[in-house]
């Protein structure tokens, strides 16, 4: 890979120890980082916790125009962009809630070309007055990046179909740009085996793209199975756990939304501050279940086990699967959104 003068892997490096403060990448930021400062496609599989931000963020702020992050939950981009805020660097964030004042402001900075970062959920992407934007011929788009990206998988065409449609959407916009204009796509998740990351790579029409693949081992993350024959078992387990691990927060994990009504309206009779997570919940209600718990208004929420999204700031010293699920991805998916900073984590499956 040849970087630009400009751009010198000195340079690229300074610039990372500058606005974060490390003195250097964990493996495979680097890499991952090259690729696409290289305008390479990418699918990117590191645990929660990896880093992962930083693999995109800082290729967007080393280069000129603006990189699209495209991502299902409003909680954890407001967080991300807020954290960019702080650090006066150029991000923002678009959402169906803002008020229209703002929408307005983030567009006239979008047009300008003042920002490097664009951080916005599928529906906003394709909703018009923000696509007629991204189609400017003059406005420079150097990337789409897809966060959360086995949501392509888990969700298919019901819950968040324009999901499915994001796969068409680098075409379109390369129709509405100079002829020369290069816009790569990368993809990061937490959580695909092979079958999902096959199907990632097909819906997004991902080009020759590079495989980051990283281990989902965490050496600060405790996994333990536990045998209960009954509901009621199951029930008692998990709040001995909880008692065990007084003040702490955590998320249960189920399969099913009528789990998740049962497993929340349980645990606020025994006293603890919960909701239920779930796809029938509107976006409004899922998102004020996001604030609150990033925020230690809830002290837990059970999920349905497709919803639920970590981001590298999470802090979870607790996850349960209740009762464990029969999916691999799915003991991952919960695992992976426990603790991602150096203390233990305590992740019980509760076995039928």
């Amino acid at each position: 890979m040849h970087l630009s003068e400009q751009t010198t892997w000195d340079y690229v490096r300074s610039t990372f120890q500058r606005i974060w403060g490390y003195d250097d990448f964990r493996p495979p930021q680097g890499e991952i980082i090259r690729s696409l400062l290289a305008q390479q496609d990418a699918l990117v599989v590191m645990p929660t916790g990896g880093g992962k931000s930083i693999c995109f963020q800082l290729p967007a702020l080393l280069r000129t125009g603006v990189t699209l992050v495209i991502s299902p939950l409003v909680a954890l981009m407001e967080n991300q962009v807020a954290e960019l805020s702080d650090r006066q660097l150029p991000a923002a964030l678009l959402h169906s809630e803002m008020p229209s004042h703002q929408r307005r402001r983030v567009l006239e900075a979008l047009e300008r070309q003042h920002l490097r970062l664009l951080y916005l959920s599928p529906e906003t992407l394709l909703s018009p007055p923000v696509w007629a934007t991204l189609c400017q011929p003059n406005l420079g788009i150097n990337g789409l990046i897809l966060d959360e990206a086995h949501c392509l998988v888990q969700w298919g065409d019901s819950f968040r179909p324009a999901y499915r449609r994001l796969g068409a959407v680098r075409s379109a916009l390369l129709r509405t740009k100079p002829a020369a204009t290069r816009m790569a796509i990368a993809a990061f998740t937490a959580t695909a085996d092979p079958h999902a990351q096959q199907i990632i790579t097909q819906t997004l029409q991902l080009e020759r793209p590079q495989y980051f693949l990283a281990s989902p081992y965490r050496h600060n993350l405790l996994l333990r199975v536990q045998i209960a024959w009954t509901a009621r078992g199951r029930r008692q387990q998990l709040r001995h756990f909880i008692q065990a691990h007084a003040g702490q927060t955590g998320l249960v994990y189920v399969r099913t939304r009528q789990d998740s009504e049962s497993i929340a309206l349980w645990l606020k009779q025994v006293g603890y501050a919960t909701a239920a997570y779930h796809a029938g919940l509107s976006p409004r209600e899922r998102r004020a279940i996001e604030t609150a718990w990033l925020n230690g208004e809830i002290q837990f929420a059970g999920l349905h086990l497709r919803l639920w999204h970590g981001d590298q700031q999470t802090r979870c010293p607790l996850g349960c699967s209740f009762p464990c699920s029969s999916v691999a991805l799915g003991v991952c998916a919960g695992g992976g959104s426990c603790w991602t900073g150096w203390q233990p984590s305590r992740s019980p499956n509760a076995h039928q």
